[in-house]
């Protein structure tokens, strides 16, 4: 089969690309990043999203039965901003179904809604949706937050309790999430790639923390002090940025804060990742937060 990836050189598409190469599929990727470094030794051919000549982009997915799509922005910088990154996936949409596609394993997020306040949510919201009404036949998935290697959030906070004597927590840490391995995601989304119903369906993994729980667990697994630190949002935005004025990224938003408070990060449905953020940890003690994982690097340099 042919199978188009987006981001197949970036995170989650990186995992579901492996897969689908290991049972012999063809695969291409589309990217706004085509000149990064290809893990995939030439096996992947990349292309430019081409958001802005949709006709070019239908060409480019002509032949493709299933597209995986994991495009979207962590939060808005410049002209790449939410409502844009909606506009953008629509496109892409119906280029897929100009394109002949016949199927699409769309990533979208826990707790979507078109009433929400805050532009992830609502965003997905209206992308979900959007594909419904489409003519292709869908699995909509809605994990929360990813981890494993190469993530931001897990890693990052590790970074943090090896470097800083003291770790601030926005509000009381009481907030809870719900994450999901990023490997469990990927075999997942394969596996709903295979699928011909329609579904949606939360995507998360088998443990709830509070956030000041997870932090412990992950002071704990490195073997540092969890100096913690509970002050009231804004300070905790503003102390934020100024870690990110030194490492040159935006670590924290307030929507981020916004959407952990609110409980949106956990879900209802019986869990369908395995993996116990726990037993990862454990495994990769020595490596994980030895770097900072920055997200303009990622994405925007």
């Amino acid at each position: 089969m042919k199978i188009a990836v987006t981001g197949a050189f970036s995170y989650t598409g990186k995992y579901i690309t492996h897969r689908l190469l290991a049972q012999g599929h063809e695969v291409i990727t589309l990217t706004g990043h085509p000149n990064r470094l290809d893990p995939f030794d030439g096996q992947v051919k990349a292309y430019p999203f081409n958001f802005g000549q949709p006709e070019k982009l239908a060409t480019t997915l002509e032949g493709v039965e299933l597209l995986f799509n994991t495009y979207w922005v962590r939060f808005s910088h410049g002209t790449n901003t939410h409502a844009q990154a909606v506009e953008n996936t629509l496109t892409l949409v119906k280029a897929a179904e100009q394109a002949g596609a016949k199927r699409i394993v769309h990533t979208s997020i826990t707790n979507p809604s078109a009433a929400s306040d805050l532009p992830y949510f609502s965003g997905k919201a209206k992308l979900e949706e959007a594909i419904k009404a489409s003519s292709l036949s869908y699995a909509i998935l809605r994990p929360t937050v990813l981890f494993g290697a190469g993530d931001i959030l897990v890693n990052n906070i590790a970074w943090l309790l090896r470097k800083l004597p003291v770790f601030g927590l926005p509000g009381n840490g009481s907030y809870r999430l719900q994450p999901i391995f990023v490997e469990d995601y990927a075999d997942i989304a394969v596996k709903m790639g295979a699928r011909k119903d329609n579904i949606v369906a939360d995507t998360v993994g088998p443990d709830i923390f509070s956030f000041e729980e997870m932090v412990h667990l992950v002071a704990a697994q490195i073997g540092r002090p969890a100096r913690l630190m509970k002050m009231p949002p804004k300070l905790a935005l503003w102390a934020s940025s100024l870690i990110g004025a030194l490492v040159g990224d935006v670590v924290l938003t307030q929507d981020e804060v916004n959407g952990l408070m609110a409980g949106l990060l956990v879900s209802s449905e019986p869990p369908r990742g395995k993996t116990h953020l726990a037993n990862w940890l454990r495994e990769n003690r020595d490596t994980i937060g030895m770097r900072y994982a920055s997200e303009m690097k990622k994405h925007y340099r």
